[in-house]
Formats: structure tokens, C-alpha cells, sequence
């Protein structure tokens, strides 16, 4: 917790608002969709599915693939806990939704489904979507899955499997994925892996976003590898968040923004 007070301290600090961007690109994003204030209706939903999940007291056998949990000391959790204090938070959920909608991936890859706070926020961005979502643990996957089933979204594939032996398995060359989330294990090593394994299918207009890139030492590492990469031309750190663009006319910049 004290690295990750510093690193916000840091972030904070360098960090600017839409005024000191002078890239129409992402002034366009953040003043159109990080900082859109207007109320949705999918709004409701999302808060919905959290609500849900927050009132499930029933408890599940985590399988975890990761570096590990902060907060659990035991692989058995309460639903309701998971939810509160390893899910998304609402204020992000409402801003993954937006990217979504900004964006209109046609196909969209997550890596760490968890409860699926974040994939019905995809999901929901952009109904037209095909989305396939990533989960090691099969009883997470299921609560997931259940809860989907419950809000009709319809546009989601749950995969339960480990990414590495996945992404090697599916030949990712040959699949195009728009918008890529990745939140699933958060050390340096496996992030690069995922990286380097998923750059063949970038496309002009791809858009991936990194979870958690100060929420280690090794993971801000990675996110510097990541900046420093030959194919990537801009980077936007919102704390929480890196996002990685590969759009070939824009010159090479990173911007720490406020959200």
C-alpha cells in the first residue's frame, strides 16, 4: 500500500488535465469520453449487476493464477467480498463502458473476468460487440456467467482457461481483437508475455488497456517496456490504468492524465 501512496503522489504530480493536450486524438478522447459527465442508461445496469453481486453472500473456492491478492487471505471468499474489494470500481466501470462506446470495438479480449464487472461494462459499451473473456478460476467464471445470463447480456464467450497456454493454443495471429483489457496477473514477467504474444493482431486502431501499472515496482516496469516498444505511438496513464494506441500517423508521445 505505502508504493502504491508514492506512486499516486508521483502521478499527481505530473500529471494534466485536457488543456495541456495538444494531440486532437486524445483531446477528442478525453474531453468526449473520459470526461463525458452525462448520465446513461446503461448506467443503471451496471450499478444492477454490482448490486447484485454485493448482496450474494454465498462463498466460492478461488483458483488463483496470479501473483496473489492484497486483501484475502484464503482462496475462500465471499462473492459479495470479491465484488467490494477485488472488482472494478462503479466510477471505472462507467468509464471502461464509455471507451467501449467511444471506441465501437467489433471484437473486444479480456484477460481476467473475474465477476464480469468489468466484461458487462464492455459488453454494454457495445452491444454489437463480440466479446471473449479470459478466466482461470471456473467457479469465478461461473458466477460471471450466471450473472450475464441474468442481465441478458448476450455478446460475451466466457473462456475458463489460463491466457498463456490460450493465447499460444489460438494462434492469435490469425484473430483480430479491437480493444484488448487486460486484468489478469499482475507481475512483470506474464504482462510482457501477453504483450509480446498479442502484437501480432494490432491493428491501426487498436486499443489496449493495462490494469494496475502502479501497482508494483515489476508492474511499473512493464508499463515502461510497454511506452519504450518500437510499435507503440501513444500512451495514456490515468493511474489505474495504461492505455496503448498503435495509430502509425501520430508521433510518439505519453500523457499522464487526470480522470
Amino acid at each position: 500500500m505505502w508504493f502504491q501512496f508514492k506512486a499516486y503522489l508521483k502521478f499527481l504530480w505530473h500529471s494534466k488535465n485536457e488543456h495541456a493536450v495538444h494531440s486532437p486524438f486524445v483531446f477528442s478522447l478525453i474531453t468526449k469520453c473520459f470526461y463525458d459527465k452525462k448520465s446513461k442508461p446503461d448506467y443503471a445496469i451496471l450499478q444492477q449487476y454490482r448490486n447484485a453481486l454485493l448482496e450474494n453472500k454465498n462463498s466460492i473456492e478461488v483458483t488463483d493464477f496470479g501473483v496473489g491478492s492484497k486483501v484475502f487471505k484464503s482462496n475462500k471468499r465471499k462473492i459479495a467480498q470479491i465484488a467490494k474489494t477485488a472488482g472494478i470500481s462503479a466510477k471505472r466501470a462507467q468509464l471502461l463502458f464509455r471507451i467501449s462506446n467511444y471506441f465501437q470495438p467489433e471484437n473486444i479480449l479480456e484477460l481476467g473476468t473475474s465477476l464480469g464487472l468489468a466484461t458487462s461494462a464492455l459488453a454494454l459499451g457495445n452491444k454489437n460487440a463480440q466479446i471473449i473473456t479470459l478466466e482461470g478460476c471456473p467457479n469465478t467464471a461461473n458466477q460471471c456467467q450466471l450473472q450475464l445470463q441474468k442481465f441478458r447480456i448476450n455478446n460475451v464467450a466466457c473462456v475458463i482457461t489460463e491466457f498463456s497456454g490460450y493465447l499460444t493454443s489460438h494462434n492469435p495471429q490469425l484473430t483480430t481483437h479491437n480493444l484488448i483489457y487486460f486484468d489478469g496477473n499482475h507481475s512483470k514477467e506474464a504482462t510482457l508475455a501477453y504483450f509480446d504474444l498479442l502484437l501480432p493482431t494490432i491493428t491501426n486502431d487498436s486499443v489496449w488497456i493495462f490494469d494496475d501499472i502502479h501497482w508494483s515496482a515489476e508492474m511499473e516496469e512493464a508499463w515502461e517496456a510497454i511506452k519504450k516498444h518500437p510499435k507503440v505511438s501513444v500512451t495514456i496513464d490515468t493511474f489505474q490504468w495504461g492505455l496503448v494506441f498503435f495509430r502509425r500517423e501520430q508521433p510518439k508521445e505519453h500523457f499522464i492524465i487526470r480522470v
